[in-house]
């Protein structure tokens, strides 16, 4: 069982850690709040606890000075009232004061007693107080001040008793206290509104710096310039720092990119360079197929499989190569449709019992270069034909819409996973179950040609529901900006 101070712990873990969640305006506004609060708190306690002391000693001196005056007014005028020589009353002479107005304005009650309590006068609704015991005592929510009146004759006092309710001043304690209160909490949440305006014209300049820095991660310009703050003080600095490192990774991000061209430069030139010392092998490959015999002429033949394999290779690397480094063959107008049913031909021999459907529409022309848009398409054709059962079709169309033309080969077989769909068109990529040997180049290969092409290609939900359906947008001749 938990204890209590691990409930603590707990307790303060959590506030701790929802009080670093809040954002920093809301913390500083918060904390300014919290300290003028506890200030107000402290000012009110001493100013309530001085007023109402004030406000109860004003009482009591009312009270204790009225009742002096009301026995300087009484005392005087008491009358004895006798018959056969024996007292029958007191009264009052004509000219002392009416006793109930004389409360009236004070919003008191008085009563003229006898020692045990007896009443001989009293205003009107007077309640009932107890006999004179003492100057001054409390009693029935009244404070009651009693003074001895000397009546001639008499071997004692009679006495007056004036009293005022004890509401009337713990009202005023009460409007005190809730006056306070109000400025307390009104002091807190004006210091609440002052702080987050405060904060927020301090944090406008890191607010900025954020804006900018967003918009140098969209744009990925490293170039871009953060104005620093008017005032010098660590906002200023953290702007200066952060300029400086913009500068350090503009100038690194331009020896990568110088690295990277030379690179692109350099594989483009090596697979240039490599196309004669292969094509003079072939040739000679050839030559020795034709010529040997027996054991040495399925030797030759599986080196010129080989060097095949490899002058395929090296023309790939070579394509993607130029694409990187921006070297574009001269455009011409191109037949879309006649390059889809070429490429259908050349693979038809060796479909393996694939069934190869072409519906293309003549005069789907495109500005681009016929061999490479060739190799995009025999790449289409070949991918599908390589991850699909013998037995099955593999359809090819070609239509001209919203001026484009659309290309789209789509297969028979297991289809691609969701989560590879992002990883197809990477380069030497291949399914964990291709056994093919396939370099993994194809669809990379598709890709860089239809966007020097200034198209795009991707992977769509087949039309059946079953395989795969690559889809290749081009711009259709006539439709392309002139600009690009």
């Amino acid at each position: 069982m938990a204890s209590p101070g691990s409930f603590t712990r707990s307790a303060a873990r959590a506030t701790s850690s929802a009080y670093r969640r809040l954002p920093i305006r809301w913390r500083l506004a918060g904390g300014s709040a919290l300290l003028t609060l506890v200030i107000l708190l402290g000012f009110a306690s001493v100013v309530g606890v001085l007023t109402v002391r004030t406000l109860q000693s004003d009482f009591t001196r009312q009270v204790a000075d009225a009742s002096d005056e009301l026995q300087r007014t009484v005392e005087p005028r008491l009358l004895i009232r006798k018959s056969d020589s024996r007292i029958k009353g007191i009264g009052l002479t004509s000219d002392s004061p009416d006793l109930d107005d004389y409360a009236a304005v004070q919003n008191a009650v008085i009563r003229v007693v006898w020692p045990s309590g007896e009443v001989i006068r009293a205003t009107r609704r007077a309640p009932y107080l107890p006999p004179p015991r003492v100057r001054r005592e409390d009693y029935g929510g009244y404070r009651i001040e009693s003074r001895p009146l000397p009546v001639p004759g008499l071997s004692g006092p009679v006495f007056v008793q004036y009293a005022r309710r004890l509401s009337d001043v713990r009202a005023n304690v009460n409007r005190v206290r809730v006056l306070l209160g109000f400025g307390v909490i009104g002091g807190a949440a004006l210091a609440l509104l002052a702080g987050l305006a405060t904060a927020t014209r301090a944090m406008r300049p890191i607010t900025r710096l954020t804006a900018v820095a967003r918009t140098i991660e969209r744009t990925r310009d490293p170039s871009g310039r953060i104005p620093p703050p008017e005032a010098h003080d660590e906002v200023a600095e953290l702007a200066l720092t952060l300029q400086a490192m913009l500068h350090a990774l503009g100038d690194a991000r331009a020896e990568t990119e110088g690295a990277l061209a030379r690179q692109r430069e350099f594989v483009a030139d090596a697979s240039h360079e490599l196309r004669t010392p292969l094509t003079s092998v072939l040739a000679n490959l050839e030559l020795l197929e034709m010529e040997l015999a027996g054991e040495q002429r399925e030797a030759a033949a599986s080196a010129l499989r080989s060097s095949r394999r490899m002058r395929r290779l090296v023309a790939d690397l070579l394509l993607l190569a130029r694409a990187d480094a921006g070297r574009a063959a001269p455009h011409v107008p191109v037949d879309l449709a006649d390059v889809v049913a070429e490429a259908a031909g050349e693979l038809e021999p060796v479909a393996d019992d694939h069934h190869i459907s072409v519906d293309a529409q003549p005069g789907s022309r495109v500005e681009g270069v016929r061999d490479e848009l060739h190799r995009l398409t025999l790449n289409l054709l070949e991918n599908a034909l390589r991850h699909t059962d013998p037995g099955t079709t593999v359809e090819a169309s070609v239509e001209r819409r919203n001026g484009q033309i659309v290309l789209s080969v789509e297969d028979d077989g297991p289809g691609i996973p969701p989560e590879l769909h992002d990883k197809v068109f990477d380069r030497f990529f291949r399914g964990a179950g291709d056994r093919s040997g396939s370099s993994g180049l194809g669809l990379s290969i598709v890709r860089a040609v239809a966007g020097s092409h200034q198209g795009t290609v991707s992977l769509e939900e087949p039309l059946d529901g079953r395989g795969a359906r690559f889809v290749v947008r081009l711009p259709a001749a006539g439709s392309l900006d002139p600009r690009g």
